[in-house]
């Protein structure tokens, strides 16, 4: 007599496939490497605006380059904010499609958490920012400013702090983060759209269309793509909307899996992973730090000018958001997944760890800071920029007291996953885990 096979309780924050956990570690580390650089150039940018030549910095941040004729004679700022951070957006389309087409996110099952954990670390920090700001006039429209989480910052940190961090955990992290990322560009869309002009808007459709079709028909040619894109860009900047948008659209129209002459998907990388190699590093090592540099300079005046800052209800309703939102966003979305599903933490980790996770996701920066701008324009952002860095700073102190605390218990399951890694070819625990594969 033939027994059932004992059904498997599902669970939280497994580790997914080997395949995907070696390809995000590669993520990992070149976000690793741009958030120190990201770091560094916020650094810079705080030192010099504070010190004597602060008027230097601001008129190299003001300074106007590019053809007036095209109405693209911008500050460099604004250069880096509109353009550089189209290169960063382009690379999330990219990971984005990737993620839902061919990584573990096509399993509606293993989507779910990270998904319902990132909408919850939206949802939250905004009502925290509200509720902090009610009545406080023209303070709504940064609502959405606490609800972004900085990828490369928050990988910085745990480059420091988490070395032995389970491979859960941080897939777990990178997959939140690429979902905010998602949630940021509608969020951008569709509420920081002052002035619509349709015409240029619908012009856009053209080169992005050309675009699409040659990517579909895995054109490479760097001659002819980027002119395409580059219209793209200005038109859909001319058009009111915010430009990075058009970089998260040309992303999502190049091909993630190869096509049946190439081999199919089982002939390895398609395009979109081809091109996100290409442009991850000029993302993280050029367009964020760069856009950190001219975005993070703000005089903050002394002491006591920090203290007048926090006078603001729209500082301490960002840093509330950040600190406390996210972390009870993502706690709470996560904690009723566990409940809708009887779900359990995988082996070894706890919801310290998840608290400890959650905490660090309160790391916004570049996002929030370019959601800042939108919202309070330029040269009303300066407090915005004080909020976003010091509840940056304080999540990823509080997050460093957490992780750190369970340091030993990562580096235990860090050597049981080194354990399990077969350097002789065999399937190991990731493939024999996979419904289908050997052993499963």
């Amino acid at each position: 007599m033939t027994h059932p096979a004992p059904s498997r309780k599902p669970t939280l924050l497994s580790r997914g496939s080997w395949p995907e956990a070696r390809r995000i570690g590669a993520i990992l580390r070149k976000e690793t490497v741009g958030g120190a650089l990201l770091l560094a150039g916020a650094v810079v940018a705080m030192i010099w605006a504070n010190s004597p030549w602060a008027g230097a910095y601001e008129s190299l941040r003001d300074l106007r380059v590019g053809p007036e004729a095209l109405h693209l004679n911008l500050p460099l700022g604004t250069w880096a904010a509109d353009g550089l951070l189209a290169v960063f957006f382009f690379v999330a389309g990219l990971e984005l499609k990737r993620e839902f087409v061919a990584g573990d996110l096509r399993d509606v099952r293993r989507a779910a958490v990270p998904i319902a954990a990132a909408l919850g670390g939206v949802i939250a920090p905004a009502l925290l920012y509200l509720l902090v700001t009610r009545g406080v006039e023209g303070a709504g429209k940064g609502w959405a400013i606490p609800t972004a989480t900085d990828i490369a910052f928050a990988l910085a940190v745990l480059a420091v702090i988490g070395r032995f961090l389970p491979t859960a955990l941080r897939t777990f992290l990178l997959t939140l983060a690429v979902v905010d990322d998602l949630v940021a560009i509608v969020i951008i869309a569709l509420f920081y759209t002052d002035h619509l002009a349709p015409v240029p808007l619908l012009a856009a459709l053209v080169p992005l269309a050309l675009f699409t079709a040659l990517v579909q028909r895995r054109v490479r040619s760097w001659w002819l793509l980027l002119p395409l894109a580059v219209t793209a860009w200005a038109l859909v900047h001319a058009s009111g909307v915010h430009a990075t948008v058009a970089g998260v659209l040309l992303g999502f129209a190049v091909p993630v899996l190869r096509s049946d002459k190439a081999g199919g998907p089982e002939a390895g990388p398609g395009l979109a992973e081809h091109f996100e190699h290409r442009f991850r590093p000029l993302s993280a090592g050029v367009a964020v730090p760069v856009f950190a540099f001219f975005s993070a300079g703000v005089s903050l005046g002394g002491p006591a000018g920090l203290v007048d800052a926090f006078a603001d209800p729209v500082v301490v309703g960002i840093a509330v958001g950040l600190v406390a939102g996210k972390p009870i966003g993502i706690m709470g979305a996560t904690w009723l997944m566990s409940r809708f599903t009887h779900a359990d933490l995988d082996e070894g980790l706890s919801w310290v760890d998840m608290l400890g996770l959650s905490i660090l996701a309160g790391i916004g920066f570049t996002v929030s800071l370019l959601i800042g701008e939108l919202a309070f324009g330029i040269e009303g952002a300066g407090h915005v920029k004080v909020a976003v860095l010091t509840g940056s700073v304080t999540a990823a102190l509080l997050a460093t007291v957490i992780l750190r605390l369970r340091n030993r218990v990562y580096r235990r399951i860090h050597e049981m996953e080194t354990a399990d890694l077969d350097h002789d070819g065999v399937p190991d625990v990731y493939e024999t885990d996979r419904p289908g594969a050997v052993g499963g």
